[in-house]
């Protein structure tokens, strides 16, 4: 066996030209924008491999002045390795918990973001903009309307699809903004012909679900996660406060949940007190307990390369301990995850997970926790993150890492 795999390493080397190493170990002098390279040549219809767990999830690209320049011009390291070293990493990939998958074509990315976007920055659409990464905006017509067929991969912007206003209510309800806000919704539903806005936010729920169902990617941070499977479990009931709409919740509205309906949660119980700001009882946020980023770390779970391709893609990094960050939505209580959603991430010895993946017919959707991975506590008004102080984020790296998934050959994704 030995010398098979000897001869097969002389007679790929003999067979192989040099080609563009990227490394993404602690190397690396800019992660996030490697990712944006990645992209970048598989739009120019360059080839690109992931090399899983080489390296921190390295890229191999073909030789060419087009991929140098890209690495230049980002500042993203790289080395040109030989045939025979090709050869060399291939067969380590080979006898290891290594896989390289095939990334085929930049997918098509759409951001769901309202026109009046909020004074607080959303994450994903930072790390693409610094990336370089070409996205669409999209909101509630274009999602009733059906655009979402024409994108491989969403991002859920930091929104509530309760339709409660992100639960602002208590704190904000006499800024200019909140109001407006609430003018938008309200304008927006009643073109669309809804007589309340958490109506239209739980249609437009439903159209996201068989987006993912048809073989969509789907991916939410923050609010987006919990809000979207409430609005899927409460379907046609009302909710909302009087406070809110005008009209009362349903009284029945606990027991009217359907959660199989839901992408990633179960058994939670609603909080619809307009005061309180929270959702339901699945958010594992305290904020009476600020001890700081490094103190409220998570860590990745490792998975096998050959056999798990996917949940091994989704934790590529050059570190499995990241520091926390909270959000409106921080993590999850584990014992309201279904029990067929794997797992990416957890906060040690606490009942909570941090970062979660799940198939649902022939798409699949991932949640992450909290709101700004580099921005422990982000609060309204404060500056975005300048992503060039943290170009080496292993939390953004998480993010990066998603919207890359769907590039991969289907064929290679066994789950």
């Amino acid at each position: 066996m030995k010398r098979l795999l000897l001869l097969l390493c002389v007679l790929i080397s003999l067979s192989l030209s040099a080609e563009i190493l990227i490394p993404m170990d602690s190397s690396q002098s800019n992660h996030l924008k490697a990712y944006g390279v990645a992209f970048n040549s598989l739009k120019d219809q360059q080839t690109v491999k992931w090399l899983l767990n080489y390296r921190g999830g390295s890229f191999l690209a073909s030789e060419s002045q087009a991929v140098v320049s890209l690495c230049n011009i980002a500042g993203v390291r790289y080395e040109t390795v030989s045939g025979s070293q090709v050869a060399a990493i291939l067969t380590e990939i080979q006898e290891s918990n290594m896989e390289v998958l095939v990334l085929e074509k930049e997918p098509r990315i759409a951001v769901y973001i309202p026109p009046n976007t909020l004074p607080w920055d959303d994450a994903v659409s930072l790390a693409l903009e610094y990336a370089d990464i070409e996205y669409d905006k999209l909101w509630d017509e274009e999602v009733l309307q059906g655009k979402l067929n024409d994108y491989d991969w969403l991002h859920l912007h930091h929104e509530d699809f309760t339709g409660q206003y992100g639960k602002f209510y208590g704190s904000y309800r006499h800024m200019p903004w909140y109001q407006n806000d609430v003018r938008v919704n309200s304008e927006m539903a009643s073109r669309l012909g809804f007589a309340k806005v958490w109506q239209l936010k739980h249609a437009v729920a439903e159209k996201i679900r068989n987006f993912v169902e048809s073989g969509g990617f789907l991916f939410a941070m923050c609010g987006a996660t919990d809000t979207i499977d409430i609005a899927l479990a409460a379907a046609n009931t009302d909710i909302v406060d009087a406070a809110l709409d005008g009209d009362g919740i349903d009284p029945q509205y606990q027991s009217k949940l359907d959660f199989e309906r839901c992408f990633a949660f179960t058994g939670f119980k609603l909080k619809p007190n307009p005061f309180e700001y929270e959702f339901s009882d699945l958010d594992a946020s305290d904020y009476s307990r600020l001890r700081g980023a490094e103190a409220d770390f998570f860590q990745l779970f490792d998975f096998s390369a050959k056999y798990d391709p996917v949940p091994t893609m989704l934790t590529q990094c050059h570190t499995n301990v990241i520091d926390g960050f909270l959000g409106q939505t921080t993590s999850f209580f584990k014992d309201k995850v279904k029990k067929n959603v794997i797992i990416l991430a957890e906060v040690p010895g606490m009942n909570e997970v941090k970062y979660i993946h799940g198939n649902l017919g022939k798409g699949t959707f991932t949640f992450y926790g909290g709101h700004d991975p580099e921005d422990y506590q982000h609060k309204i008004g404060d500056p975005e993150t300048i992503l060039d102080l943290f170009k080496n984020s292993p939390g953004y790296r998480l993010i990066l890492n998603n919207v890359l998934f769907p590039a991969a050959e289907k064929k290679q994704l066994k789950t």
